[in-house]
């Protein structure tokens, strides 16, 4: 046998100029399993490729009978190709027909054949077929040998992922890459999208395979992994950490694969065999996720997740890829995939272009999802598996209302698809219709309905939704969508814009709410263990009472000679908001001092967010001249539980006995002190647990603006005082075995109320 020490790079060379060559797809491929069979001095070269029935099919050979070629076939799994398939593992033998797994296939004439190397044709860790070569003689290959076929199975990997081979597929039929995916998920945001897939983080895709410099592809891939160690030392010591919902010891697993020696001399060797470094990383990418993906540890797993990350990263800095050029390339129906996102980074997309959003992490109350509500984009989210089974560009459906997402769909889905958002069109039309019809229950109670806004391009909803006004402007945005933190007259148009485009509509700003998972690029906090805890809001303002004073003066100046509504986050103490108003009195002092206009009425409000205020309600609804409960974090505080933690986001019920009593006494408490109550979380927005919350008492509630249909609808056929009553009766009884939610919704149904 000939020395093949140079043999990958003598065959990826020759492999370079075929594939450069004007060729038909199946003399292409007969050429190159012809290639790979002469430089590996084998008797036979065979290439099968996955279809989407799960079945592998000959699709070129240089050794066997030519017949066989488009009708040998074998289930994934079964015999050898089969199982190199699905274990995304290659397989040496040296007497391929003493293996278990071997199966004879009579039309093709191998039967002459005994040692046997076949290594799966990957990409992202998928199999997309099978290489294979054999010899009459009995023996194993070498090392060397089962690189050089690996790295040749990526130039058909690249050939497949192209759909250069759809022309050799048989009518009616479809290959695995580009076969119908539907993922099981959960509903975040109701709505239908069809679009296209824009991955957030995207893979690259690496179409230079095939190096001329070894010595300068590897100096290329040692500065690039040089950045991609710097930037995620950046990263540790920064809080920006938490927008991108990646824990300090995910980072610190992330340098800990950056800094393995093993990983990089990998990469420097398929390298020194011709491959680029780029399509060394995608290669060593490929092999370590196929070998990670048969693990049952859910650890190692998450470890899996963790190494492709990196690996993306690594491919991003060699590529120069930037995030503004994918922005400037996004496809006006876009459907975003991402494994985790921050609410910030939604922002960065533009609004008109974005159908949906799919998450494989997050929970239901997480703030990406409400941000994502807020701008009407139907959002699904632990979907397992959505960003590798999807390609950027791919067709895709996202089922908000059912939790389910459709890759590369067939035609008849699409088609029943397109009748189901028309028949979502119809509703919405007729929740429109009852824009200008009075919030007035069945039994006369009068409901005041708001909405739920945070940017300018919120604001045409107040009109189009029938809203009366606007329950909780979350200030914060405007700042999370700025690269430098906006100066006091920029609020002060902000401000103003928002006032003048709400046509006297009441507006409540909500003061500054950053920190926890909302933090601003430019501005460094510190490390928290538990930051949900820890630093934020009404705390970080008094902490620094020049941003807040800022924003409060810009506020007063904005709405000159109108009404200001303004309430302030996670209070804690009732002392928080006399210190809050020691410092709003000085601003109007200032203000006043230097001949400004002042709002003609000041209303000073606080969120009922920290379950400490309810030892306090009294005082507090004395202190103030509204309360807005936020039931997100009041939920979360009151049941220890993490809202996006998916684990624990769902494990007690909102409408259980606990939260709504502490809600009912809330609203008890407000009657009492004749102080306005009302709710700006999330229950507000389901027309059953509205209905639960105007059964309790509230009169008023504020949610998204496409909830305003459905909710209208929902009171408009409630008998809120019948209602109340048996509500009131089961929350009182703690032997009763009916659970709230259950007589809510058996009420419903025996009132036909649209739930």
């Amino acid at each position: 046998m000939r020395d093949l020490s140079a043999g990958p790079r003598v065959l990826l060379k020759r492999l370079r100029e075929l594939m450069a060559e004007p060729l038909e797809p199946q003399e292409r491929l007969d050429r190159i399993v012809r290639q790979i069979a002469n430089n590996m001095v084998a008797e036979v070269c065979s290439c099968y490729v996955l279809r989407s029935d799960g079945v592998l099919e000959l699709y070129a050979t240089e050794g066997l009978n030519k017949d066989a070629v488009h009708l040998a076939q074998l289930k994934m799994g079964q015999g050898l190709v089969g199982t190199i398939a699905a274990s995304a593992q290659p397989l040496n033998l040296s007497d391929a027909q003493a293996h278990p797994a071997f199966r004879y296939l009579p039309e093709t004439g191998e039967e002459i054949y005994h040692s046997f190397l076949g290594v799966p044709i990957l990409r992202a860790g998928r199999s997309l077929g099978v290489l294979v070569v054999q010899n009459k003689a009995q023996r194993n290959y070498r090392e060397d040998e089962v690189e050089a076929l690996e790295t040749t199975a990526m130039v058909l990997a690249e050939m497949i992922a192209t759909g250069e081979l759809k022309k050799l597929t048989r009518p009616g039929l479809e290959l695995d890459l580009t076969r119908p995916v539907s993922i099981e998920g959960d509903s975040y945001s109701e709505g239908i999208g069809l679009g296209h897939v824009v991955l957030h983080e995207p893979r690259i895709v690496v179409t230079n395979l095939l190096n001329e410099d070894a010595d300068k592809e590897i100096r290329k891939l040692v500065e690039a992994i040089g950045s991609l160690r710097l930037s995620i030392d950046d990263m540790l010591s920064r809080r920006e950490i938490s927008m991108e919902g990646e824990h300090r010891e995910v980072l610190e697993t992330y340098r800990m694969f950056a800094h393995d020696q093993g990983w990089v001399r990998r990469m420097e060797e398929a390298i020194r065999n011709g491959l680029t470094a780029e399509a060394a990383v995608e290669k060593v990418q490929s092999d370590t996720k196929a070998r990670m993906m048969r693990l049952t540890d859910p650890y190692l797993r998450e470890r899996m997740h963790d190494f492709d990350d990196l690996a993306n990263r690594l491919l991003r800095q060699l590529t120069g890829f930037s995030s503004q050029s994918m922005a400037e390339g996004l496809p006006t129906d876009a459907i975003i995939f991402a494994r985790a996102m921050g609410a910030a980074e939604l922002l960065d997309y533009p609004r008109g272009n974005v159908r949906g959003l799919v998450l494989e992490d997050g929970a239901v109350t997480s703030h990406i999802v409400i941000v994502a509500k807020a701008m009407g984009i139907a959002v699904v989210g632990q979907a397992a598996g959505a960003v590798a089974l999807a390609e950027n560009g791919d067709t895709a459906i996202i089922d908000g209302d059912d939790g389910k997402v459709h890759v590369r769909p067939v035609a008849d889905l699409v088609k029943a698809y397109e009748e189901k958002v028309r028949l979502r069109a119809r509703r919405q039309e007729q929740f429109r219709a009852l824009r200008d019809v009075e919030p007035v229950t069945k039994d006369g109670k009068r409901i005041k309905l708001q909405m739920n806004a945070g940017l300018l391009v919120d604001l045409p909803q107040l009109s189009e939704s029938g809203a009366e006004g606007i329950g909780l402007f979350r200030t914060e945005l405007q700042f999370m969508i700025s690269s430098t933190m906006p100066k006091a007259d920029e609020q002060e148009n902000f401000y103003r814009s928002v006032l003048k485009q709400a046509e006297g509509r009441p507006v409540t700003f909500r003061t500054l709410d950053i920190g926890g998972d909302k933090v601003l690029p430019y501005f460094r906090g510190h490390e928290e263990e538990n930051p949900a805890l820890g630093w934020r809001a009404i705390r970080l303002s008094l902490d620094r009472p020049g941003l807040l004073r800022t924003q409060l003066r810009a506020l007063l100046k904005a709405a000159a000679g109108a009404e200001l509504k303004m309430m302030l986050p996670m209070v804690t103490e009732v002392s928080e908001i006399r210190a809050v108003r020691e410092l709003m009195q000085k601003e109007v002092q200032h203000l006043s001092k230097f001949g400004h206009q002042l709002p003609k009425k000041l209303q000073f409000g606080a969120m009922l967010e920290v379950p400490a205020l309810l030892w306090q309600l009294d005082a507090l609804m004395n202190e103030v001249d509204f309360v807005s409960v936020g039931s997100n974090d009041l939920f979360q505080f009151t049941m220890a539980v993490d809202r996006g933690n998916a684990r624990v986001a769902d494990r007690f019920d909102v409408l259980g006995k606990p939260f709504l009593r502490i809600l009912r006494d809330i609203v008890r408490a407000g009657e009492r002190n004749n102080t306005p109550v009302t709710l700006c979380g999330e229950i507000a927005g389901r027309p059953l647990s509205a209905m639960a919350l105007m059964g309790i008492g509230f009169r008023s509630i504020s949610m998204s603006p496409t909830a305003i249909g459905p909710i209208k609808a929902m009171l408009l056929a409630l008998d809120v005082d019948r209602l109340a009553a048996g509500l009131n009766a089961a929350l009182d009884d703690d032997a009763g075995l009916v659970s709230p939610r259950d007589l809510l919704v058996q009420f419903a149904n025996d009132h036909e109320i649209p739930v």
